[in-house]
């Protein structure tokens, strides 16, 4: 009988699930096992490392290291050693497969499916393959955890029930931290304010509204260094220089974070950028006003089309 149940791939920030085995088991506690689960694989930032929670029939152990971390669902019979074997030659398995870019950038759940067939490849190895063959893991394994003993979860199945009708779940870390459940809700309900993902335009932005910040600190506080010495008439240019630069940066941060009013924000920080650039058609070309003004309009449509999302996605497969 297998002991490895099910096994899937998270991504650590944001609990978005990135590849999971097929399985065929339905019967109620295997399904309950695979809701907590689901709760558990949203929480992983705030478990680094190796842990696991009892259920009634069926164990959830999981190891994170990085931005990636290794779920399973195994019966009481499988050990704890072979389980965390198990998750740790599957971290391998995938973080040689796919970079830190791919990873990052992914933007819907399972974006790594065909993953699922090494999945399956390494779940039967540890299912039927003699512990002898892997000993020499097991026991490195078992000394690890020995020295560093897993987290330890226990989720209450009244408290999970109602957490999953309410959306949020009330978890106890043991030993002696316990989250209440209005922290645990205000960690549940950050996701609704989380921003879609970063696109490849996005990022092309950003680099080029950093470089236009640099170009104007760097301009501003040259001019700032020599107008000190000859005269004060060019404070208007040196806040010309300065007031982009501000505005390019909190462009940055629109971009990246969820802001109110941001329409009215980007477009503040539009003006402010375009009316420095044309102040300072003495001091700059053409070309470089229609460049700094050019990536000011581009950050600017890269916000306001970069919305928020309202709703995490399921971990079902």
């Amino acid at each position: 009988m297998s002991m490895i149940l099910f096994a899937c791939v998270i991504r650590v920030r944001d609990g978005l699930p990135l590849s999971a085995s097929t399985d065929f088991y339905h019967t109620q506690d295997f399904l309950e096992c695979k809701r907590r689960l689901k709760t558990l694989a949203l929480q992983l930032a705030q478990y680094p490392g190796r842990g696991s929670t009892e259920g009634q029939d069926f164990r959830i152990h999981f190891s994170s290291s990085g931005d990636v971390a290794c779920m399973t669902i195994c019966s009481h019979q499988c050990p704890a050693a072979m389980a965390f074997c198990f998750l740790e030659t599957l971290w391998w398995e995938f973080t040689a497969s796919y970079d830190t870019t791919c990873i990052g950038l992914a933007s819907r759940p399972y974006a790594f499916l065909e993953f699922d067939s090494v999945i399956q490849k390494v779940k039967w190895h540890f299912n039927y393959v003699s512990s002898t063959q892997i000993e020499s893991s097991l026991e490195k394994i078992q000394e690890e955890l020995e020295f560093q003993p897993p987290v330890v979860l226990t989720l209450q199945d009244a408290d999970v029930a109602n957490g999953m009708m309410n959306g949020h779940t009330q978890m106890h870390l043991e030993p002696e931290i316990i989250f209440t459940r209005h922290l645990f809700f205000f960690n549940c309900e950050a996701p609704s304010f989380r921003m879609e993902p970063v696109t490849a335009l996005g990022i092309l932005s950003l680099i080029l509204n950093i470089m236009c910040a640099a170009l104007n600190l760097i301009r501003g506080i040259h001019l700032a260094e020599h107008s000190l010495q000859v005269a004060h008439e060019e404070i208007g240019n040196i806040l010309a220089f300065l007031i982009p630069f501000v505005a390019c940066i909190f462009q940055c941060y629109l971009y990246l974070f969820y802001s109110p009013a941001r329409t009215l924000k980007v477009v503040l920080m539009l003006l402010f950028i375009c009316l420095g650039n044309v102040y300072l058609h003495g001091l700059r070309n053409l070309w470089q006003i229609l460049f700094h003004t050019g990536v000011a309009f581009l950050s600017s449509y890269q916000i306001l089309t970069r919305q928020r999302q309202e709703k995490q996605s399921g971990c079902g497969v």
